[in-house]
């Protein structure tokens, strides 16, 4: 059973208690309400918020917030724009007012998408975009130079029709620039009003620390998700002694543990995903046994397998908050109801306790994307 049956068959109330601690040290915190809570029209589904980062750095957020990247490229065929627009706004009536994009979506066509979109609610919105690279040259470069990095936030600014960017993350590590340029540089840009807070992508802990040494980090995006909890080792502790948050990039495993894809699943239209090792059809076939897992105990919760993988992460951290994509309305809403589900500490155990039967197959990245990160 796929994420549409199980959702349309059995969404009632999910059970549990959510788990309990000291919200102020890890830099996140629940709240409803808010000051960029939508401002009227739709149906507001989620209305729970998180804290990202703290002190100084603490920027209050959705529960969840939507990725644009997949409404453009990367994860096969697509809607047209006008359609992915209706859809971002879309989210914002429904309490989604939490973006990200980044200038290396579709050579910066997504940004332009979400600075459409957003045009008219632009002030009640919060918009989350990545520098790194030099779109300006043929093929693309990977330039973190201060000056390069300014550069990149200008044109950023005007494809996003906006005069700040609520948060700025360095999209991949530059190993020629030293983090405490790139930190300062965005530091800059803070102190020029052009960007508010300040957000790492992919980096180990010893970077994390020396960035938030030239400047707060409000918070660190990767990829996170029950097939791949690689984070929890590497970079969990830092954030939690520094008070800075965690987005989760790709939370249902780049659309896998939402149920959709199968061995059979065309993996080279307009997809990434096709190139790397967990999305052969061998890889696909052999990690369905971790999906049905997923399944089954949604099942007895009346969650689905989407809904259950990030709901996991939200109540196992509470400085997490997963960073979803979609092009579908049902999904949308589908995955913002996760916030309404809770799970005790003993569900959380039974869920990792039975996927960790079956060892995944397949790495995450090829040679070339593993390069670009640290871990």
């Amino acid at each position: 059973m796929n994420r549409r049956d199980l959702f349309k068959s059995s969404f009632i109330a999910g059970t549990g208690i959510m788990l309990t601690g000291s919200m102020a040290s890890t830099g996140v915190a629940y709240t409803a309400g808010g000051n960029n809570s939508p401002q009227g029209g739709g149906c507001t589904i989620v209305s729970k918020k998180r804290t990202l980062g703290s002190g100084k750095a603490a920027l209050t957020v959705p529960a969840l917030y939507l990725g644009c990247m997949g409404m453009q490229s990367g994860r096969g065929v697509v809607p047209d724009e006008k359609s992915m627009e209706k859809l971002i706004q879309q989210a914002y009536d429904r309490g989604c007012n939490f973006f990200d994009t980044a200038e290396g979506y579709s050579a910066g066509k997504n940004e332009e998408l979400l600075g459409r979109a957003v045009a008219s609610i632009r002030k009640n919105t919060l918009i989350s975009t990545k520098f790194t690279v030099d779109l300006t040259k043929n093929p693309p470069v990977n330039d973190n130079r201060p000056q390069r990095i300014k550069a990149a936030c200008e044109a950023s600014l005007r494809r996003l029709k906006t005069d700040v960017i609520d948060l700025y993350h360095q999209h991949r590590i530059d190993r020629s620039v030293p983090i405490e340029d790139v930190a300062g540089a965005v530091s800059d840009l803070i102190k020029e009003g052009k960007v508010r807070y300040f957000g790492l992508s992919e980096v180990r802990a010893e970077t994390i620390r020396r960035a938030h040494k030239v400047h707060p980090v409000t918070t660190v995006q990767s990829e996170y998700h029950l097939m791949f909890r690689k984070p929890e080792t590497e970079v969990f502790a830092t954030l939690q002694e520094l008070g800075i948050g965690f987005t989760a990039y790709s939370p249902i495993n780049r659309g896998f543990l939402g149920g959709s894809l199968t061995e059979y699943a065309d993996m080279k239209t307009n997809d990434i995903r096709g190139d790397w090792p967990r999305f052969t059809p061998e890889a696909l076939r052999a990690n369905l046994r971790i999906l049905q897992v997923v399944n089954e105990f949604g099942k007895m919760r009346g969650m689905t397998s989407a809904q259950v993988s990030m709901a996991w992460m939200m109540h196992k951290y509470p400085f997490i908050v997963p960073l979803f994509g979609t092009t579908k309305l049902s999904h949308l809403e589908e995955d913002l109801r996760t916030a309404d589900f809770t799970l005790s500490e003993n569900e959380i155990n039974e869920l990792e306790e039975k996927v960790s039967k079956f060892p995944v197959m397949g790495e995450r990245y090829d040679a070339t994307q593993q390069a670009r990160v640290e871990y």
